[in-house]
């Protein structure tokens, strides 16, 4: 048989092909990669954003996918404000350029001092070129305020409702709170800040930020809040917190302001609206609500066995009725707390059951210079919890503390339950 001879030239053809067909393969790769990143952006731009709320401060656009055609602030900021037409002397308008350090705007000399003045002033608070939509019932202060509450002013609060029909967002504008009292006595001033929460199911919690050394703040903060149908807006309320901070204890409460949203009509635009700051906590209960409290002193071992069962009755703590206790315990030696522990947080109950044992090593033979403080607190995301009420056990206990002490020390290595009345914290 003849041998079969292959020439050089086909050898060298052959890595050339390879070549030519593996370049073809990199353009069409990289040519693919870049066609599904287009898709990628192009679908992602048109999906609605997946956070509950977003948070604008100073007038920003309230849609982020906005912020990139917006002129930033610099340069541009001014020469649009000099484009902007003069505004009146009397009308209040909402100009950036004019705050202060803190964010504030400077006080002017307009007074109300009639309802008639009222009512020629209110519709020039804000500018004209808003499709806004003035609710009368903005010009009206609560009716349910006793004669005390009256006469204790503690200022009016200032903000705006929107829903936005395109995005399904509902748009909550705090704009400022004129006439706040003085929470400091040193400096006759106060550092004023608002929570909101939207009632009834408090999933939606936001607060502004803190404004130093100031009665009139202008925080012109923007929250929205994505997936409210509009459907649902007449069934929520908003409830306003305002509080002043309090760097070394626990933040003052001026007040707080409830706006129920039915009959309020939002399909026409913005919806301006004003309303008076009433003193909190007059819609609590008198009483604390009780605690009940299992002890026991094991003398061999020197230990004290505390178990939290239940509580009962507990106040409410806010418009919405609906708390989220634990309990703090804290035991005391010679006045020195050495020991801490708390329950978990029960959602949405006015009486929680705990069932939550705690052993406490007791440094000192006997329990005469030790006590046991229990604290029922409200748990409150983002913020301090509110003490609901407090209740101490001890050999210098008044009332059922005391007795329930007492009988512990008789009784060693017994168990002993007792409900106990809680006292303000």
């Amino acid at each position: 048989m003849a041998p079969i001879t292959t020439s050089r030239e086909e050898f060298d053809e052959i890595p050339t092909v390879v070549g030519i067909f593996s370049a073809f393969g990199l353009v069409f790769t990289v040519s693919l990669f870049a066609w599904i990143c287009c898709q990628r952006k192009s679908s992602k731009s048109n999906k609605t954003p997946p956070y509950k709320f977003v948070h604008v401060l100073k007038g920003v656009d309230i849609y982020p996918e906005n912020l990139s055609s917006k002129k930033k602030f610099g340069a541009d900021d001014k020469n649009e404000v000099k484009n902007k037409p003069a505004v009146p002397k009397n009308s209040l308008h909402l100009d950036l350029e004019k705050r202060d350090l803190n964010g504030n705007f400077p006080k002017t000399n307009l007074k109300a001092s009639s309802p008639s003045d009222l009512e020629n002033v209110t519709p020039k608070l804000f500018s004209e070129g808003e499709k806004e939509a003035l609710s009368p019932d903005s010009l009206k202060s609560n009716t349910s305020l006793t004669s005390e509450e009256k006469q204790e002013k503690l200022g009016t609060l200032f903000f705006s409702l929107e829903y936005n029909f395109e995005k399904k967002a509902f748009v909550v504008n705090i704009k400022e709170a004129r006439g706040l009292p003085a929470m400091d006595e040193q400096s006759m001033t106060s550092d004023p800040y608002i929570k909101m929460t939207i009632l009834p199911e408090k999933k939606h919690k936001v607060k502004t930020r803190v404004l130093r050394k100031t009665l009139d703040p202008a925080f012109d903060e923007t929250f929205t809040f994505y997936g409210i149908l509009y459907t649902q807006i007449q069934e929520l309320a908003l409830h306003f917190t305002i509080l002043s901070f309090d760097r070394f204890s626990r933040d003052d409460i001026i007040g707080e302001v409830l706006i129920p949203l039915a009959g309020i009509e939002l399909s026409d635009g913005k919806m301006l609206m004003n309303r008076e700051i009433i003193k909190r906590n007059v819609r609590k209960s008198s009483g604390r609500g009780e605690l009940l409290i299992s002890l026991c002193y094991q003398s061999t071992t020197n230990t004290l066995t505390v178990v939290v069962l239940k509580a009962r009755h507990l106040p409410k703590t806010d418009v919405s009725g609906l708390s989220d206790p634990y309990v703090k315990v804290n035991l005391y030696h010679a006045k020195k707390r050495i020991s801490k522990k708390k329950t978990h947080v029960k959602k949405c109950t006015p009486n929680a059951v705990f069932n939550e044992l705690f052993v406490f090593d007791i440094p000192c033979e006997g329990l005469e210079e030790i006590s046991v403080e229990f604290l029922v607190l409200d748990s409150e995301r983002g913020s301090r919890n509110e003490v609901i009420g407090r209740l101490v056990l001890g050999a210098v206990a008044e009332g059922t503390g005391g007795e329930h002490w007492k009988e512990i020390c008789d009784c060693p290595r017994r168990q002993i339950a007792k409900w106990h009345m809680l006292c303000d914290g």
